[in-house]
């Protein structure tokens, strides 16, 4: 299979630098360019303050283009460049991303701006995969991961509902810092003033998208709270069912369906997507791959580290309600990891190609 020419679209946040990291080996696709805010044009990449906790990959001098330079996307579309990975902002993904897309290049995006617009598929590819074929039903290509938050709760929710008939749920959430991106942890190191745990739009964003993936019309109440920790969202739930179930029924259910999906060709995609430990550790389970936590991650080597969603404590509260934890890493299975995963099964469904528009 020949690697796919990519762009990045952000060049110095951590989602932006996720991407980067994953791009590095990747066996599909290759990192060929970067383009970031119009005042970063003509800086190399390696200039920029690497962030995250591994080490950077050895890219080289790769210089960085105007993401709002208009006649950039052309220029690299003309240099085969089929595929962008969009780490914007949604203040800027709102018209930067509609702008590349309609250069031909697939944009697969990050961002919350388009997440709910009717012919731009919003995709997690164990739960509806084949949303993906609409891609380019607006006239330009373009596709949506989800809110980092969603994918806790509605990847253990989604086996459970398609057989016991999900009525509602209630979940509140402890959000990692780095869900609010690199200048947060930067406030909060050595900063000693109460953190503000409310996240304003958190949960309306992720209530719609559930509703949205699932086609669900039921009973929601989320709240969104952010903890003094870098890395990964934890989510506490209580769904009630239309059905009685049983603690036997739970497991079954959810192991069924983590067998279906597991050891899928894409190289993001985890060995299973589900990983069920007796009890949740924030910090041990950070990284998990389908089968194992590293202890030492990298994940430019390891694609499937990180990918994903740690469930635990399950309860049946009665004969039609349950409650359970679970767990994800934001910035990969949430952020950077989901959206390269995405692209990989569109690649896999021949909707990507060096002549592709």
């Amino acid at each position: 299979m020949d690697r796919l020419k990519t762009v990045v679209l952000g060049a110095s946040g951590l989602v932006a630098q996720r991407l980067q990291q994953r791009l590095h080996r990747h066996p599909w696709f290759e990192l060929c360019a970067i383009a970031g805010k119009s005042e970063r044009q003509g800086e190399t990449l390696d200039s920029i303050l690497w962030r995250l906790p591994e080490e950077r990959p050895p890219f080289g001098p790769l210089q960085i283009g105007d993401v709002h330079d208009a006649d950039l996307p052309k220029k690299l579309y003309e240099a085969g460049i089929r595929v962008a990975f969009s780490a914007l902002p949604s203040e800027h993904a709102v018209e930067v991303e509609p702008m590349w897309a309609r250069s031909g290049i697939a944009v697969f995006s990050n961002a919350s701006s388009y997440r709910q617009d009717e012919g731009v598929p919003l995709v997690i590819p164990e739960i509806n995969p084949h949303s993906l074929t609409q891609i380019g039903a607006i006239g330009y290509p373009l596709a949506c991961a989800t809110n980092c938050t969603l994918l806790p709760i509605i990847m253990p929710l989604t086996p459970l509902h398609r057989s016991f008939g999900l009525r509602s749920f209630s979940v509140r959430t402890e959000q990692a810092l780095s869900g609010g991106g690199y200048r947060l942890i930067d406030h909060r190191e050595g900063n000693s003033e109460p953190l503000e745990e409310d996240i304003p739009g958190e949960a309306i964003k992720t209530e719609a998208e559930f509703r949205r993936i699932l086609d669900w019309n039921g009973t929601a109440e989320i709240v969104c709270k952010r903890v003094e920790r870098n890395d990964g969202h934890h989510v506490s739930v209580k769904a009630e069912f239309e059905n009685d179930i049983t603690l036997d029924d739970i497991h079954q259910c959810l192991h069924q369906w983590n067998a279906l999906n597991a050891n899928k060709e894409h190289p993001s995609a985890p060995h299973s997507p589900l990983m069920f430990p007796s009890d949740l550790d924030v910090k041990a389970h950070l990284f998990g791959d389908g089968i194992a936590f590293e202890d030492e991650p990298n994940p430019a080597r390891n694609l499937k580290t990180g990918m994903a969603i740690v469930v635990a404590s399950i309860e049946v509260l009665d004969s039609r309600t349950v409650a359970f934890e679970a767990y994800s890493h934001n910035t990969i299975r949430g952020a950077a990891g989901g959206v390269v995963y995405l692209a990989e099964l569109a690649y896999s469904m021949h909707l990507l190609g060096n002549d592709s528009s």
